[in-house]
């Protein structure tokens, strides 16, 4: 019979060394070096120790009962007063569980976490409280500055010829409503100018005739017609009657008040029926145009009223309101073209800036967190709640709207809760890492159990065959 101690199971032998080594990726981790790596052996214990069972939760129909903590290791929670297991400390009563109190349900792959102060000032780790506040009222999103396309005009010949001069020289030119655009040389212009002073003179000679007026007046107005449909002015016609001689050139003018944005003459040129020599924009009315995410679309409604800010006027606002929401949904981005109108009349608003749109809207109470306190999983959302004393413990929430500095929590908080916002990744890191543990230490236990020693035989038991009696 030996004398000594049985060797380490395989399994037991295995925990040691995975739960040696993510003991010091924790402490790379949180910045505690080698004395964190000497607290191992309270981890290990508080991970070695039994989880409470389903039995002792509480039902949500059941009266919510007091709940007794260890102060040094907050994963040992027992319905009854008593000593930690592993310290030996009196277990502290917590208050009754509530939604959003600390008896609130644990997260999944996370564990309660505790930092002391002087760890907490190496890792920076700081704290905010739960405030309540207004919420809804303003959106944010980016906006592109674009031309009204109802206020476009094109300037299309009606009629061939050749181009004398050109006096809208340059892309980009402000021009106003009846200013000369070119001057066009037209041999069927030249005729149907005749055409028309032979009908003011026969309307003239018909006049005394009797009878014969009527036929006069009809003549005329065919031929005014005519010249009126290939964009001559009636300006041009009032002083081609008064002259009663046709002009070897007329001259094309703007039809709106606005920018010269695109030009496709020069002196000289042929222009054939149907070519567009200019467009000319009125860039008095702007269109913006920004993209709003489908889970905010809700709040977005036409004759909102909309702020415009941009870089190239950082102490200006622009105002201006929603006038259309495009009825198909962008598949890739997963957001809905917003049109908005600013009025322009200093042309500041140049098409094809970029700025930030404001929206504003009604507005409510409601709970908020800063948005550097929340940690995506993935599939939920998790902040950190301070209970006091250097205890962190994971919590599920769910959020609301967000205007970039804070975000509404609906569930899971209550105000006052103070939650972390400053090294709250490595809080998390240490969470997962005390998690991962107990799962090691749950599964590494339930091989032991299974697996016990061998104990030594009774003193007067036979020797065990040795399979080689006989030879």
């Amino acid at each position: 019979m030996s004398l000594e101690n049985p060797s380490p199971s395989p399994a037991r032998r295995r925990f040691g060394a995975a739960a040696l080594a993510a003991a010091a990726l924790a402490s790379a981790v949180l910045g505690g070096g080698a004395v964190h790596l000497l607290s191992y052996q309270d981890e290990a214990h508080e991970a070695l120790a039994p989880a409470p069972s389903a039995s002792s939760t509480p039902s949500a129909s059941e009266p919510a009962a007091t709940r007794y903590q260890c102060p040094m290791h907050p994963s040992i929670v027992q319905d009854h007063p008593g000593k930690c297991p592993i310290c030996g400390m009196d277990l502290v009563a917590l208050s009754p569980a509530a939604p959003g109190g600390e008896g609130a349900a644990m997260v999944q792959g996370l564990a309660p976490v505790t930092i002391d102060a002087s760890r907490q000032q190496l890792i920076g780790l700081r704290t905010a409280p739960v405030t309540e506040g207004k919420v809804g009222g303003t959106w944010r999103t980016n906006g592109r500055v674009a031309v009204d396309e109802t206020r476009v005009r094109r300037v299309n010949m009606k009629v061939a010829g050749f181009v004398e001069r050109v006096h809208a020289d340059f892309t980009g030119k402000p021009v106003r409503q009846g200013e000369p655009l070119l001057s066009l040389y037209s041999p069927e212009l030249l005729a149907a100018q005749e055409e028309y002073l032979l009908a003011l003179r026969t309307r003239q000679a018909l006049g005394e005739a009797e009878g014969m007026a009527t036929d006069g007046d009809t003549l005329v107005a065919a031929a005014r017609r005519k010249l009126l449909l290939w964009d001559v002015p009636p300006a041009a016609l009032e002083r081609l009657a008064r002259a009663g001689e046709a002009t070897r050139t007329l001259t094309l003018v703007s039809p709106i008040s606005g920018v010269i944005t695109k030009k496709d003459v020069v002196e000289g040129a042929r222009l054939e029926m149907g070519a567009t020599p200019y467009e000319v924009v009125d860039l008095s009315r702007v269109w913006v145009l920004a993209d709003v995410y489908e889970s905010e679309l809700r709040h977005v409604k036409v004759g909102m009223p909309a702020n415009l800010q941009l870089k190239a006027f950082p102490n200006r606002v622009f105002a201006g309101k929603v006038a259309f929401l495009d009825p198909v949904l962008e598949p890739a981005t997963r957001t809905v073209k917003v049109r908005l109108e600013f009025p322009n009349p200093d042309g500041d608003l140049r098409p094809e800036m970029f700025g930030e749109v404001v929206l504003r809207g009604m507005t409510r109470d409601a709970l908020k967190i800063p948005s550097d306190a929340v940690v995506p999983t993935g599939t939920t959302q998790v902040v950190f709640l301070a209970l006091g004393d250097g205890r962190f413990q994971p919590r599920e929430v769910r959020l609301g709207e967000s205007d970039g500095k804070s975000v509404e929590v609906t569930s899971g908080l209550k105000a006052g809760d103070q939650v972390v916002t400053g090294a709250n990744f490595l809080v998390d890191s240490e969470s997962r890492l005390r998690a991962s543990l107990a799962v090691l230490a749950s599964s590494s236990s339930g091989s032991a159990t299974a697996e016990p020693p061998p104990s030594s035989p009774p003193a007067n038991a036979p020797p065990a065959p040795s399979g080689h009696e006989g030879h």
